[in-house]
């Protein structure tokens, strides 16, 4: 016997349908992230049952591919597989319809059939989420039946892709994840129809990745010393200390990897971060150093500006293992593009090296930022030879962007608008929409880390700057820096549901007024990602708490990103609840006060958490 028999991972419709009768309950429309573009619903419904089958058309590798996925997202939940043939009830149709594009499709859902077409593979899959995403939540039955019936909504969709570029990137250096993690992480962002995942592969506190010529990168310049605690106030490691915190992916790993995401329809964008962040590389090979190489990969203690961590860029040893790394990489990874960081590169040891200097002098270079360009200029080349392309993040403009490359605008958009006037192709990715690892609400009820990106923040992004143009940007994506991270489970807490919220900006567009549509979706997704086991946050509910100052006065407003939340609040020292004072204005400190009290309602119930802040610390954040 079985009481609760689910669950379609993050599908969203929220229905629960009986498996003793052909009752269904539609009350409830299906709560689709991202949202299609154009979307009919009816008052009918198709049903999903063990005898249903799906059909191929003519079928080829990826025709079957999608028909296994959607069997493996579907089984868990209702115990069975779906046959698949050439004709069917649930058929794949590819076509020549201009309006699609490469990634758009049709989805036709009648009651006694559904149709997904797709002028290729990655339509019909998508047009398969969707569909994924219109099935109940969970069905409820006292025992295991091959009669259960899903109801799916009938509908006519017509829907494709506002960028090319919908991703999320993943910082494996800072704390490790295993291949799995990292596949699980591909398959959770490809249901949201985001197609890059952005694999940040090295830093100072970790080398992820074997490169077979130069093999003392994963063995020296993959482990640590263990430690927790807050990053930069942790205590080196010490001379006598075991490494063993750390790993690194095998050239099978990787394969495995790419493979695992192509069948998602995921690009994977491999990132080797140079010169700066090199630190790691740095500790297997002392010779790429200006000076002297640390001796210990860093473990979270403060170090720039104290240890070496960038490639000594007037060292042509230097460009020999740029030549080996970058090489061996565009072997593995089969995207167009690698990502070579050239972020926050500390160029204070350049400015005293004799072959910097050198460097400089021989190639008539004014500074160290024109120094930087020449070494990103260099490995553009060594790219091109490769036959890829290079990614950089915003600090390449310094001194001069080279010829061909694409630029990733974190530094707001500011830098993205400079490389889109200059011809150059442009991924906008600024630190207060899409930095995953910021404060998402509340901070002293949010695990520590740093600055704010709420949920609302993430979904108000618009790649296209005010009065530009689209020409040259080809997306956007939301990055999960792991200094704060330190577990699989939080790397989800940290993306979800913000990386939702990026998924329908890049996917469905920007949308001016389309925030109070879209967080009570999120709550049906809630709902799936609990039955799906994936952990999120649910700081939108929390109170936002904004001190300010009046006549010299400290007053407090405070606030919500869930519209029809109710707060409550006391001065007391007790805890508030729907019987202490309600907020209907800024508040004045009453006299004497060491403690505000804050929590959020809805519905009668207690809806975010309870929020407590000392009235000093009020006044520290004006």
């Amino acid at each position: 016997m079985k009481k609760l028999f689910s669950c379609l991972l993050l599908g969203c419709a929220g229905l629960i349908v009986s498996c003793s009768s052909d009752k269904i309950n539609l009350d409830e429309n299906p709560a689709l992230i991202p949202v299609p573009q154009n979307i009919k619903l009816e008052n009918d419904f198709f049903k999903l049952t063990s005898g249903t089958i799906i059909g191929l058309g003519k079928s080829n590798e990826e025709m079957v591919s999608i028909a296994n996925y959607m069997n493996e997202k579907l089984s868990p939940a209702t115990g069975y597989s779906l046959d698949v043939a050439h004709n069917g009830d649930i058929q794949f149709v590819l076509c020549s319809d201009t309006l699609l594009g490469d990634e758009g499709y049709r989805l036709d859902i009648s009651s006694d059939k559904i149709e997904i077409k797709a002028n290729k593979a990655a339509g019909i899959f998508y047009g398969v989420q969707t569909l994924l995403q219109m099935l109940p939540k969970e069905i409820k039955s006292d025992e295991v039946q091959d009669n259960k019936v899903w109801a799916i909504k009938c509908a006519e969709i017509v829907d494709k892709p506002e960028f090319p570029w919908r991703g999320l990137m993943l910082d494996v250096s800072r704390h490790w994840f295993t291949k799995e993690e990292v596949m699980k992480y591909i398959d959770e962002l490809a249901e949201y129809k985001m197609n890059v995942f952005h694999w940040h592969l090295t830093d100072d506190q970790g080398w992820r990745i074997e490169i077979k010529s130069l093999p003392r990168l994963a063995e020296a310049g993959s482990m640590r010393a263990q430690r927790v605690g807050q990053w930069w106030m942790r205590e080196p490691q010490r001379p006598d200390e075991k490494t063993t915190y750390g790993g690194y992916y095998t050239h099978e790993d990787i394969k495995e990897v790419l493979a695992y995401a192509k069948s998602r329809y995921v690009r994977v964008i491999p990132e080797i971060d140079v010169p700066g962040h090199s630190l790691a590389a740095l500790v297997a090979y002392p010779e790429l150093a200006c000076f002297k190489a640390p001796e210990h990969v860093n473990v979270g203690n403060k170090f720039y500006g104290i240890d070496e961590n960038s490639l000594c860029a007037g060292n042509e040893k230097t460009y020999e293992f740029l030549e080996k790394v970058f090489a061996e990489v565009a072997s593995l990874f089969p995207d167009e593009y690698i990502h070579i960081g050239g972020d926050e590169c500390y160029k204070g040891f350049w400015s005293k090296c004799p072959k910097c200097r050198k460097k400089m002098k021989d190639e008539h270079l004014k500074d160290e930022k024109e120094l930087q360009s020449y070494l990103i200029h260099r490995l553009e080349k060594i790219l091109h030879k490769n036959g890829k392309k290079l990614i950089g993040w915003s600090e390449i403009l310094e001194g001069g962007l080279a010829p061909d490359a694409t630029l990733m605008s974190w530094i707001g958009m500011e830098g993205g608008i400079k490389a889109a006037k200059a011809n150059h192709q442009v991924i906008m990715t600024p630190t207060q929409h899409c930095y995953l690892d910021l404060y998402q609400g509340e901070p002293n009820v949010e695990p520590n880390t740093y600055s704010m990106c709420r949920l609302s923040d993430s979904y108000n992004f618009n790649p296209v700057p005010e009065g530009g143009s689209k020409k040259y940007i080809l997306g956007g994506q939301g990055n999960l820096w792991c200094e704060s991270v330190p577990t699989f489970r939080h790397a989800e807490y940290m993306t979800w549901p913000r990386g939702w919220a990026l998924a329908e900006v890049l996917w469905s567009g920007y949308s001016e007024n389309g925030w109070e549509k879209f967080w009570p979706r999120v709550e049906k997704h809630f709902e799936r990602a609990d039955e799906a086991q994936i952990n999120y946050a649910r700081s939108m509910y929390n109170a936002i708490v904004t001190p300010y100052k009046e006549n010299d006065e400290l007053k407090i407003k405070l606030g919500c990103e869930i519209s029809d939340s109710d707060i409550y609040y006391t001065f007391d020292n007790t805890d508030p609840d729907m019987f202490t004072p309600k907020y209907e204005k800024p508040l004045s400190i009453p006299e004497g006060a060491t403690w505000l009290k804050v929590v959020t309602y809805r519905n009668g119930k207690p809806s975010g958490k309870m929020i407590t802040i000392t009235i000093d610390e009020l006044k520290k954040r004006i």
